[in-house]
Parts: structure tokens; C-alpha cells; sequence
């Protein structure tokens, strides 16, 4: 018996994630990965989550730790947060946060609340991939988020016809893929692009801690605060996570937003998992309370490092037609191809003869565009090796 025939309509829109694909090339011998933005395990605080755990279990809160607990999230860990968001500029209280199971569950949340079938998303060219797939599965119309003043309301609204233009998502710190940031003009720009089209902001704020070089740019929700005085007047979703920074294989990130847009995502969360493992919330707070402010700075300093050792390396290295961005943070560096090459091509060569896996850039692009790019990741290999790396990388281009 076949069961497709039962499955619903929007199945035939999501895909394999490449990236997730590729995660398995980890396990091959030899190879050289700069393919999945995964954070360096020897980064993590370890020690400091162990003895959380240990303490979590203790006689005084094991039955918390163990037990159902509210869909909101950790009491504690919301305070914490809201504090953290206060520090970057963004005002609110607890009631203003939701802990998800990663930021990509808050994606998943966001697509569900704002999009029917039809409606526009409106998404970098290219974007997150993780991004896209959540999206994908409320099945909604992509159009080109353009932050150079070169497309105006009417005629994002002319393109969407008759259905709505429901959210502009974007990730303004070290984007995943391209390493870039959207400065303070192009964050003002588009505060005001959305008050005209009467939609939301996704604010995804993964990489935001991670800066290694310039002045810090305020988060977009904390320029929309300076504008309107209140968090409940604001528009802008912010979405973070403990991902990069503390350990991805928890599964902690958070949303901040108007108390209305907390609450239907609640009854979401209450509906799909009921709330998020509260020991891992339990670990997450107090590791966060006892060194996040002291963690992130070794975090920085290893990661910019490496992102000297590959942009040096690509310089050395690359061809004449090859260029790439220059990120001041983050975990990526965005490799543009010569028109005639293809990311996916020059993956499988690169695999065959010299052991390096990476990502092409194709798949970041709603219509299937960029076959010329690939996307770098610095995060989880050492200087030397990621100078071998993009040595080998450049004798196939040359090749």
C-alpha cells in the first residue's frame, strides 16, 4: 500500500536539507569540512554543564527537572534572558519571552502563525536555509527582501496581488549564508518598509554575540523601541539561541515579542510538545548565570582566528574571477564563482580529489538561483587545517 496518496499537499514542497546531507561526509576519513556552521565542540563549557546537570538532579530539584512543566519556559531562564535582551537594547520583561527548542522551532512557530497558502514571505537572496524549509511547509509565495531603497511598498504589494505581504525575515548579524551584516541605515530602511506594508520583522539573532571586529549595530527590535517607546507597539520578532554560543545539542532558543504574539505561539507550543525540556533549560540558566559573559569572549577569539586563517588562505589561494565576503563575525564566509562554474560540480570534484566538503550556494536561494557560489564554514576546524583546506580547494579551481 501506498500512503502517498494521503499525505497532504504542502509534503511535495519540502526537501532534504543539503546541509544535513552533508553532516554525514563528518564520519568519511581524511575529509575536510567546511560545509555544516556547526560550533566546535571543544568550545563548549563542558564542565560547567555538568555540574548544572549534577545540580539539576540534586534532592531539592530533581522533581522539577524531571517533571511536565509550563509551555512558556523556565521561569528562571526567561528572567535571565529578558535581563540579557534588556543589555543589548531591547526592553521587556518575562512575560515578552518563549523558550523554544532552538530558534529553528521558533521558525517552524512563525511560519505556522503568519502564513496561509499564498501569502508573501519576503527572505534574503540568498537566505538561511533552515529559514526556507520552515516556511516552505505553510506554503507561501517568496519575493526578494531588497534593503537598498531600490523596491518601495507598492511594489512589493503589486507583486503579491491579492494576498498579503505577511513578514520580512531576515538575520542582520553575519547572516548565515553570506557572513554579512545589514548596517544601521538598512535596518532603519526597513522598519519603515514594514510600518508601510503593515507587516512583521523575524528578527533571527543566532550570530548576534558573535561579533570579532566594527562597533555592535543595536538589534532591529531595539531600534523599533526607540521608535515607538513600547515593546507591545513593536512589530519586530527577535529570535535567539544558546546554539552558537553555550551547546546546539540542547535545543534552547528563545523568542521575543508583543505579549499577543508570546501567547499564540504558547497555544503552539502547547499543541506540538507541550514545552521544552525543562532540565536542559534548568543547565542552560545556570550555566548562562555563572559564565556566559566570560565564555563568549574565548568563543570570539578562537572563531576570529579562524576567520583570518581562511580569509588569508582564500587570498593566497583563490584564482583570478573567485571573490568572497569579508564577515565581521559569524561562522561563514560566501564564495562567488566564475558564471561557468557550479557549486555542485566543483563539490563533487573537490570530494573525489582532494577531500573537501562544503556547501553549494544554490540551495540558500528560493528559485534555485546561485549555482555559481558555495558557502565556507570557519567554525569547526583549526587554523592549519583550514589553510590546507582552502590549499587543496584552490588547486581544483586553478584545476
Amino acid at each position: 500500500m501506498s500512503m502517498h496518496p494521503l499525505f497532504a499537499t504542502r509534503t511535495s514542497r519540502m526537501k532534504a536539507s543539503e546541509i544535513r546531507e552533508l553532516l554525514k561526509l563528518l564520519d568519511q576519513p581524511g575529509i575536510i569540512s567546511f560545509a555544516g556552521g556547526i560550533p566546535d565542540p571543544a568550545l563548549f563549557p563542558a564542565q560547567a554543564f555538568s555540574q548544572a546537570f549534577q545540580a539539576a538532579l540534586g534532592p531539592d530539584s530533581q522533581a522539577q527537572a524531571l517533571q511536565y512543566s509550563v509551555s512558556e519556559g523556565y521561569a528562571p531562564l526567561r528572567e535571565w534572558l529578558a535581563q540579557h535582551m534588556r543589555q543589548i537594547g531591547v526592553g521587556c520583561d518575562s512575560d515578552n519571552i518563549l523558550i523554544t527548542s532552538g530558534s529553528q522551532q521558533a521558525l517552524d512557530y512563525l511560519g505556522k502563525l503568519f502564513l496561509s497558502p499564498g501569502d508573501t514571505a519576503l527572505v534574503g537572496w540568498p537566505t538561511y536555509l533552515g529559514a526556507l524549509a520552515a516556511f516552505n511547509a505553510y506554503e507561501p509565495r517568496f519575493d526578494r527582501l531588497s534593503l537598498n531603497g531600490n523596491r518601495g511598498a507598492a511594489e512589493y504589494e503589486a507583486a503579491a496581488g491579492d494576498e498579503a505581504v505577511k513578514f520580512a525575515y531576515l538575520s542582520p548579524d553575519f547572516s548565515n549564508p553570506t557572513g554579512e551584516t545589514v548596517d544601521l541605515r538598512g535596518r532603519e530602511s526597513l522598519l519603515d518598509l514594514a510600518d508601510d506594508l503593515n507587516c512583521a520583522i523575524i528578527e533571527d539573532g543566532a550570530y548576534q554575540a558573535l561579533r570579532y571586529d566594527g562597533d555592535a549595530i543595536p538589534p532591529i527590535l531595539a531600534l523599533e523601541l526607540a521608535r515607538k517607546g513600547s515593546i507591545e507597539a513593536c512589530r519586530t520578532i527577535y529570535c535567539g539561541s544558546f546554539s552558537k554560543t553555550l551547546s546546539p545539542g540542547l535545543r534552547v532558543g528563545w523568542v521575543v515579542a508583543a505579549k499577543p504574539v508570546i501567547s499564540q505561539l504558547v497555544l503552539m507550543k502547547q499543541a506540538a510538545d507541550l514545552h521544552s525540556a525543562t532540565i536542559n533549560q534548568m543547565a542552560v540558566h545556570q550555566v548562562a548565570q555563572a559564565c556566559f559573559d566570560t565564555h563568549i569572549p574565548k568563543v570570539r577569539h578562537a572563531y576570529s582566528a579562524r576567520r583570518d586563517a581562511m580569509l588569508t588562505a582564500l587570498d593566497q589561494h583563490m584564482p583570478d574571477g573567485v571573490e568572497w565576503t569579508k564577515p565581521e563575525g559569524g561562522m561563514f564566509v560566501w564564495v562567488t564563482l566564475p558564471n561557468d562554474l557550479e557549486g555542485s560540480d566543483l563539490l563533487a570534484r573537490a570530494l573525489e580529489t582532494v577531500k573537501v566538503a562544503f556547501v553549494p550556494g544554490q540551495a540558500f536561494f528560493p528559485d534555485g538561483s546561485g549555482a555559481n557560489t558555495i558557502r565556507l564554514s570557519f567554525s569547526n576546524s583549526d587554523e592549519a587545517t583550514i589553510r590546507e583546506g582552502i590549499r587543496r580547494l584552490g588547486e581544483v579551481l586553478r584545476a
